[in-house]
Formats: C-alpha cells, sequence, structure tokens
C-alpha cells in the first residue's frame, strides 16, 4: 500500500485545484486570443504570436520571476494590488496564475488550429445575411471550436498539474497552502530518508496525468469520428 500522509492528501487536492481553476481562469482569454490571431487582421499580430508561445520556450523559473517582479509588493501590478489590500505572492491564488501563465500557449495552439480548420465559407455566409459579429462568433464559430476547447483545456490542464518552476517561484513550497504534488515530491527528494514518499507522490501524479491523458484522447477521437 502506498504510504501517504495528509500533507500528501493536501498536494494532491491542491494540485487539481490549482489546475481546475487555471485552465477556467485561462479559457475565456484564450478563446480571445486565439479568435485575434486566426480571424482579425491588424499590426503586430506576429509580436503577438510570439509573445503568447513565449511561455512554451522560456524556462518555468524565468516565468515564474518576471511574475514575481510583477505581482510582488513593490512590483507595479503588485504594489497596486497591495494598496488595494490584495495579496497575491506565496499564496495559492500565485499558484494558479503561474499555472495559467506556462500552460496558456496550449491552450491557445489547441483552438487556433481547431479555428483554423473552420470552413470560412460558412462564417462568410453568416455576416452575409446580415448578422453581427458577436453573432457569427456565438453560433457559428464557438461551435465548431468546441474540440479545441476540449483539447486544449485537457492539455492545459495536464500541463498545471505538473507546473513546478514558476510555482515555487511566486507561490513558494507552503504545505496545505500552496505545496502541490511536484512540490512536495522536491520536498521529499531533498531527504534521502524519504524516498519513498517521493516514489509514492511520483506514482500518484503518473497515475491523474495518464487519466487526463486518456481522457483528452477519448474526447479527440469521439470528435473526429463526429465530423
Amino acid at each position: 500500500m502506498i504510504p501517504l500522509t495528509s500533507t500528501d492528501y493536501d498536494a494532491m487536492r491542491l494540485s487539481l485545484q490549482v489546475a481546475f481553476a487555471a485552465t477556467l481562469l485561462s479559457l475565456p482569454f484564450g478563446f480571445a486570443v486565439a479568435y485575434l490571431i486566426t480571424f482579425v487582421r491588424f499590426r503586430g499580430k506576429m509580436v503577438l504570436e510570439v509573445f503568447v508561445n513565449l511561455p512554451l520556450t522560456l524556462p518555468p523559473v524565468v516565468v515564474g520571476y518576471f511574475l514575481l517582479l510583477l505581482l510582488g509588493k513593490h512590483g507595479w501590478l503588485g504594489s497596486l494590488l497591495n494598496d488595494a489590500g490584495i495579496r497575491l505572492i506565496f499564496t495559492l491564488k500565485a499558484a494558479v496564475i503561474a499555472s495559467a501563465v506556462v500552460g496558456f500557449p496550449l491552450l491557445v495552439r489547441s483552438l487556433r488550429v481547431c479555428m483554423e480548420g473552420i470552413d470560412r465559407q460558412l462564417v462568410n455566409a453568416s455576416r452575409t445575411l446580415g448578422a453581427p459579429w458577436y453573432d457569427t462568433l456565438l453560433t457559428v464559430i464557438l461551435p465548431l471550436s468546441t474540440p479545441g476547447l476540449l483539447a486544449g483545456s485537457s492539455l492545459m490542464f495536464a500541463r498545471s498539474l505538473g507546473e513546478f518552476g514558476a510555482t515555487i517561484i511566486v507561490a513558494g513550497n507552503i504545505p496545505g497552502v500552496t505545496q502541490t504534488i511536484p512540490l512536495a515530491i522536491y520536498e521529499y527528494a531533498s531527504s534521502p530518508a524519504s524516498e519513498t514518499m517521493a516514489l509514492a507522490l511520483c506514482l500518484v501524479s503518473v497515475v491523474i496525468s495518464m487519466a487526463v491523458l486518456f481522457m483528452h484522447e477519448l474526447m479527440a477521437r469521439k470528435m473526429a469520428r463526429r465530423d
């Protein structure tokens, strides 16, 4: 039987909580960015694409440090929030923001690929019939983007479960507060006497990740058969 403590169960709960919150928080922004890149012509589109995909190439620790500079007590946004009595650094909210930033490119990429496959004649027909842009968005583009939305959400959820570098910078490693599964494994791995506990959490992480990826594949195949 896998030896798990109450702290480990807290880490599992926090990991799922952070992944759910980060995914839900990113959905409207991811859809909006994918829509802009796919359907709107404007100057600086390439800059936006590079900026969105930057977290995929930067080390997560670098992303976390930039977030710390932005959201810290003396940061531009952090000072404004601090004046309003809102504290983000070393809280669960910071872990959610870190996971959202790191996983955001995966969501946008999946949505963009799906949107680029939409028949433009359907969009043009809707506009020709006099539908405003928001009507076309809600009745044509959004329903046809559902496969990309589901695929991107599952990938981002899986990525958020494994987020470590950015999280430990902005949220710390506080048991029961911000300690997710990767952070708990890191703490156990730092002590030779806790190898069994680290291995147990690694197995839990593998099981959760495989379950999410299986769900991703099942949804992808179901959508492919429907199409």
